[in-house]
């Protein structure tokens, strides 16, 4: 038996030792895998290194390495006086830190500003911040007491008539004008008394309002009979649009909101002169920024939303309407828009009326941004399927609870990118206010070049790349926190 040859399909000899597997982790296997991997990657390696070597390095050493930290004038940042190659200036910078801020605020009010962005970030920051609750009280505070609270401080002066005497005024211009259409329609041949007996309840409300307005401006307090009616006004249209427990939950977040704004008036005298006036063509810097920013991202939503509504209706003249409105402000750049509501806006408003040139831009910017906002959300609103609204139909939804429960949030949550891409896009924009006498940041930036006591040639640069440093860091946040929510919003849809 031990004569019997083995198969010959068995080896007779140990087989060589294999080489060792190619390391992929740590240092060595991210530059195996990322860097060298292929000859294109090699390629794709040096180029960028090249890149790096002539672009990041020089910045690096002219922003920290080279830079003058110290001085008090532009001797300390010429070349002759240091000895060596000179980078930023950066005691320009603090020299000149409180008019990027500020602009041109007078010194003794800049606590005013100081307080806005504290409160700012105070009830901003609860909103972002998931997990924390009460966020329709917070949001009730932000958006509706808080830009009440910030013009008052910034701008300053007191309430006279602010609240009904605006509201009669506009209520009373549409009743007026119902009235006109009416007698307009009775001269071309329309039954008199069919369009009287439609208009009786609107000259009821003109007589109502008329009588209410006498009564405020008689009373002694006028301020607090007018604050009183408009949060009585208010919270009535927030319970009756809202229906249901969420309309009692609205109203009182209604009413107290408007209960801190009624502190707030106390507390600063709003009601007898408030604080000195500051007029806007003071304000400048990143105050200025920050309000036609963020004014333009919170109106441009709802605006948006609105036209994006309005261009998938059925109903033809809100639809050519929102058509209309849509490709003709997008058809035109942002400066030309900033011209024709500061400089030709005036010319076409009643000679007794005047609008300040803050608030101009502010409304020509809301409306550039929300023809925008529409067709990125229009875009939200066609990834949508129409089982979608079928289905809240068939429970017996109405057309503005579905859209506002069921087809909005899923829409919005398909185009948080785009949204927050337009939002980045109107924070840099609002750079060109600086064309029409605005002095945002960068229009500071540029103003405190004509300063003679740091006139260096190193001082622009050093500028410029401070103000490109605070842009990015807001664009930056922006962009992360938008990340956050993506993620957070479809976690249900990850693997």
């Amino acid at each position: 038996m031990s004569d019997i040859a083995a198969p010959s399909f068995i080896r007779q000899d140990l087989v060589a030792e294999r080489a060792a597997p190619v390391k992929t982790t740590g240092v060595i296997g991210f530059l195996r895998t990322r860097l060298f991997n292929s000859p294109a990657y090699v390629l794709l390696t040096i180029v960028s290194a090249l890149l790096i070597w002539f672009t990041v390095i020089p910045a690096l050493r002219f922003l920290f390495v080279d830079a003058v930290w110290q001085g008090h004038d532009r001797e300390a940042c010429l070349a002759q006086n240091a000895g060596h190659p000179v980078g930023a200036c950066w005691p320009y910078v603090a020299a000149k830190m409180n008019q990027f801020i500020y602009g041109f605020y007078p010194d003794a009010e800049r606590w005013r500003v100081n307080l806005v962005f504290a409160l700012g970030a105070v009830l901003l920051l609860p909103l972002l911040i998931p997990r924390l609750p009460a966020k329709g009280l917070n949001a009730g505070l932000f958006f509706l007491a808080f830009p009440v609270l910030a013009f008052f401080l910034l701008y300053g002066g007191g309430l006279s008539g602010f609240g009904v005497s605006w509201l009669t005024g506009l209520l009373l211009a549409f009743a007026n004008s119902l009235i006109s259409v009416g007698d307009a329609l009775i001269r071309v041949g329309v039954n008199a008394a069919a369009i009287h007996a439609l208009l009786w309840p609107v000259a009821e409300l003109i007589g109502l309002l008329n009588w209410l307005r006498e009564q405020i401006l008689t009373s002694r307090q006028p301020v607090w009979i007018d604050f009183t009616v408009t949060t009585i006004i208010v919270s009535a249209l927030v319970f009756v649009l809202g229906g249901g427990v969420r309309a009692i939950r609205a109203t009182i977040h209604t009413l107290v909101t408007f209960a801190g704004i009624g502190v707030v008036i106390a507390l600063m005298g709003l009601d007898h002169g408030g604080l000195p006036v500051v007029d806007t063509r003071l304000w400048g810097g990143l105050l200025v920024t920050l309000v036609v920013s963020v004014t333009g991202i919170v109106a441009s939503m709802p605006i948006g939303i609105a036209l994006a509504l309005g261009r998938r209706s059925t109903i033809p003249l809100i639809r050519i309407f929102s058509i209309a409105f849509i490709e003709l402000v997008r058809g035109v750049p942002l400066i030309t828009v900033l011209f024709f509501a500061t400089y030709m806006l005036p010319l076409f408003l009643p000679g007794n009326l005047r609008i300040d040139g803050l608030l101009r831009a502010l409304v020509g910017v809301a409306l550039f941004s929300g023809a925008y906002m529409a067709e990125v959300i229009r875009g939200g609103l066609q990834a949508i399927p129409r089982g979608q609204g079928e289905a809240a139909s068939a429970l017996g939804l109405s057309w503005s609870k579905t859209t506002a429960l069921v087809v909005m949030p899923q829409a919005l949550r398909h185009v948080i990118p785009g949204l927050v891409g337009s939002f980045i896009s109107l924070f840099k924009d609002t750079s060109l206010v600086s064309i029409v006498a605005l002095f945002d940041l960068l229009g500071s930036l540029k103003a405190s070049f004509a300063d003679p006591v740091w006139a260096t040639p190193t001082t622009a640069f050093t500028g410029f790349a401070f103000t490109g440093m605070i842009y990015f860091a807001f664009c930056f946040g922006m962009s992360r926190y938008a990340l956050f929510v993506e993620n957070r919003l479809n976690a249900h849809r990850r693997n």
